[in-house]
């Protein structure tokens, strides 16, 4: 008797080719350096990723046929970026399931250790915060009964509501969820993204609660935002060092 014939799943070969063209260390460096959010030029990611130009050339070419990367050109310029916030949550999930392990690297200059503890106290994550900057506001808005995490991150009412009244606007658009959450790959907890997580970390840059520093994604919180976050949510300004 013949056994049961299955079909196989049309999705296989393109979850493989989609991990093929992350599985590359060059592409994998430009990913990681485009969590900043920001539209870099193909001469920056090359540097970066420390390859010649042409060679960094073919692999954005991938990336962007593979629907990672969009790209735009300005002039001789090109620039690219990730695709969307659904990309870069790929991008951060995959690197928080690095193990701990492989990221005990000693640094090799007093720079590059200065650099890894500024991101791991505090960094942006494509559009929203992370590091102990994020989780300590996470823990604070799920402390305050403003976030669940028991059945998936979730506003309340309340928190629906605290966002209003601090004054920062929630903008839902498309499949994006309103709160997500998003493995911390220096804690190793989940921290707040979706567009709740958008739109805190737009407001703490623009009123000052946080700064950037460096060249890197790394931020920090500002005096001026200790006071406001501790009165707004109760947290000591220790947790921010």
């Amino acid at each position: 008797m013949l056994g049961r014939m299955t079909t196989k799943d049309p999705r296989a070969a393109a979850l493989a080719a989609l991990a093929a063209l992350i599985a590359d260390e060059t592409r994998a460096t430009c990913l990681l350096a485009l969590l900043d959010g920001r539209a870099w030029t193909a001469g920056e990611l090359a540097r970066h990723a420390q390859v010649a130009a042409s060679t960094l050339s073919e692999h954005l070419g991938r990336l962007v046929a593979g629907g990672l990367l969009a790209e735009e050109r300005q002039g001789r310029h090109r620039y690219v970026r990730l695709a969307d916030a659904r990309v870069a949550g790929l991008v951060e999930d995959l690197a928080a399931q690095v193990p701990a392990a492989a990221l005990r690297r000693p640094p090799r200059t007093l720079r590059e250790s200065g650099a890894g503890s500024a991101m791991a106290r505090g960094r942006t994550c494509y559009d929203h915060l992370a590091g102990r900057v994020g989780i300590a506001l996470t823990d604070a808005l799920t402390l305050r009964g403003l976030l669940r995490q028991d059945t998936g991150f979730a506003l309340t009412d309340a928190g629906v509501a605290w966002f209003r009244e601090v004054g920062v606007p929630l903008e839902v658009s498309g499949r994006r969820p309103l709160a997500r959450a998003c493995l911390d790959w220096t804690e190793r907890r989940p921290h707040l993204a979706g567009a709740a997580g958008a739109a805190l970390c737009r407001h703490a840059l623009d009123a000052g609660w946080c700064v950037r520093i460096g060249s890197e994604r790394a931020v920090k919180v500002t005096p001026s935002g200790e006071r406001e976050l501790s009165e707004l949510l109760g947290v000591p300004p220790e947790a921010w060092r």
